[in-house]
């Protein structure tokens, strides 16, 4: 979609329409419209350590999507169909998540560091019906098989196994052509994400066809992306963030992408001196990334390259935006924005950025702060960020929780899409994060419910009772705090602390464990026995 310069952002905001037309497929109407110039590169995959880098093209990516599409017909899957998706960072995520929208079939794209037990959950919420995983995360999926009866086919990529179809050999039986090339209503259901909330498992956010063409907002006016550009998003491919910056977003301006297959952990220098290497010019981190990399002597590496910088996930400290400044001659613009948004408020290129500040809103959208009925609130006083509702509906915006028609209800009244996040506006229109209107803990820009980890602790039999809270942190942000009542018989030491926290990390994805606990005689509650997590934040802060 060609959308217009930014020079004056008042002016954008008058003057721009974004209309979705009624038939769109980002496979069919983006990634081969791109794949007309054969040698146009897509991305450039590398490996651990670097050892290998390859570029592969969009005709590259646009036949092997069309083979994993002609296969996922021959096996009988296609329009409306789910599909469990958790693949790292290598080519055959692109190729999975392209062939299935060309296919319609809905991929449910998860981290690689969910346990049996998230997945489990996953699939019997959706009744997926098939799973493609890579060899690595095969044994999580037949742990769970025999309880998982809506899933008829088990998809493993980079090795072959017992009681599953290899995804190198059932795509290379099939023709590089699509057979049923037909764009998908704009409307129709694309792609689902698990959002986490404090008093529930995790939430199904289902976002359709034209969330991936809402992307061009993201990726032209906050991203400032353009066809010559080398992007490099830093995210795991289950997260929203990736179909921000590491899919939809830089293809809409049809720019290259960085698909870096790292080792676990991070290596701050070798980004940096992967960022010279290959001429990155476009790059986004999380602030932990940009906290741990400022605190290097950049001055070692040279990040010429590199023209624009952004973050996303949680507000950065002004020393680090300057080290950055001075290191790289640009500023890290701060971008906000949900699993159920695309951008909707950021730092543009040509706005000054007030450091702290997440920016403004994208065109496009109406978003203000305001009270719990709708109405905008006084500058400088604290309101929930929301989205008036418009018609038509705005870009990106999801239409509510799959089949949850109560949470749908929380985050949709008085005329606005309420975020569930607070914040403050200046007189000049800028926005100030303030925090969760929830409990919703994030840490290193992973949002973690508090509810997922108290589930977990309690199935310690140590554990007689828990509250888990977000502790401020200079690295990440927020680390997760669990205070503990231990049942009758169990003494509160570091032994027993490191224990429950081993436990946790085996019932569930380890970035969730608690990094500190405290034992307690007893927990703050109201007069109706609910937990004050109000009291147990102050103590930790």
């Amino acid at each position: 979609m060609q959308l217009p310069d930014m020079q004056d952002y008042a002016e954008t905001c008058a003057n721009l329409r974004f209309d979705v037309p009624e038939h769109y497929n980002f496979g069919f109407d983006r990634i081969d419209v791109l794949a007309r110039d054969s040698n146009k590169v897509a991305y450039i995959a590398v490996d651990a350590g670097a050892e290998t880098i390859v570029s592969h093209t969009f005709d590259d990516l646009s036949q092997v999507s069309n083979r994993f599409a002609n296969w996922l017909a021959s096996l009988g899957v296609g329009q409306g169909d789910f599909a469990f998706v958790m693949i790292p960072r290598l080519p055959a995520w692109y190729e999975v998540m392209i062939g299935c929208c060309k296919a319609g079939v809905v991929s449910m794209p998860g981290t690689n560091l969910l346990t049996s037990r998230d997945i489990e959950h996953r699939v019997q919420l959706s009744k997926a019906k098939l799973a493609i995983v890579t060899a690595a995360n095969a044994d999580k999926l037949d742990e769970i098989r025999s309880r998982c009866r809506s899933l008829e086919h088990f998809i493993v990529i980079g090795a072959e196994r017992d009681g599953w179809l290899s995804y190198e050999t059932g795509c290379s039986t099939q023709s590089h052509t699509y057979a049923n090339p037909e764009s998908s209503k704009s409307t129709d259901l694309m792609l689902i994400y698990f959002t986490s909330g404090t008093t529930s498992l995790p939430k199904m956010v289902p976002r359709n066809h034209g969330y991936a063409l809402a992307h061009a907002l993201t990726g032209r006016y906050w991203m400032d992306l353009n066809d010559a550009d080398i992007h490099w998003t830093l995210s795991d491919t289950g997260w929203a963030k990736a179909a921000w910056g590491m899919l939809y977003g830089p293809w809409q301006m049809g720019a290259a992408q960085i698909l870096y297959d790292g080792p676990p952990g991070f290596d701050p220098d070798f980004h940096l001196k992967l960022i010279a290497r290959l001429g990155v010019t476009t790059f986004c981190a999380p602030p932990t990334v940009y906290r741990l990399l400022a605190q290097l002597d950049l001055r070692k590496y040279d990040l010429s390259s590199i023209r624009h910088s952004i973050g996303a996930g949680e507000p950065l400290n002004p020393e680090v935006i300057k080290v950055w400044e001075d290191a790289t001659g640009g500023l890290i613009r701060d971008g906000y924005g949900q699993t159920e948004t695309i951008n909707i408020v950021a730092n543009f290129p040509c706005l000054p950025v007030r450091p702290g500040s997440m920016g403004k809103p994208v065109p496009g959208f109406e978003v203000d702060v305001v009270d719990g009925d709708g109405r905008p609130v006084s500058t400088g006083d604290i309101g929930h960020i929301a989205v008036r509702m418009t018609d038509p509906h705005p870009p990106g915006l999801f239409d509510g929780y799959w089949r949850d028609p109560e949470a749908t209800r929380k985050v949709f009244h008085d005329g606005w899409y309420y975020t569930g996040d607070t914040a403050t506006k200046d007189e000049d229109g800028y926005f100030w994060f303030v925090g969760r209107a929830d409990d919703i803990i994030s840490s290193a820009s992973y949002r973690i419910s508090p509810f997922e980890v108290e589930s977990a602790l309690l199935e310690h039999p140590a554990v007689a009772e828990s509250a888990v809270v977000g502790k401020p942190d200079a690295l990440r942000g927020e680390i997760v705090k669990a205070f503990v009542v231990l049942a009758g018989g169990y003494e509160g030491d570091e032994a027993l602390a490191s224990e429950i926290q081993d436990f946790v990390k085996q019932q569930t994805a380890p970035y969730k464990y608690p990094r500190e606990i405290e034992f307690r005689e007893s927990l703050p509650k109201t007069i109706s026995g609910k937990i004050r997590r109000v009291e147990l934040r102050a103590e930790a802060e």
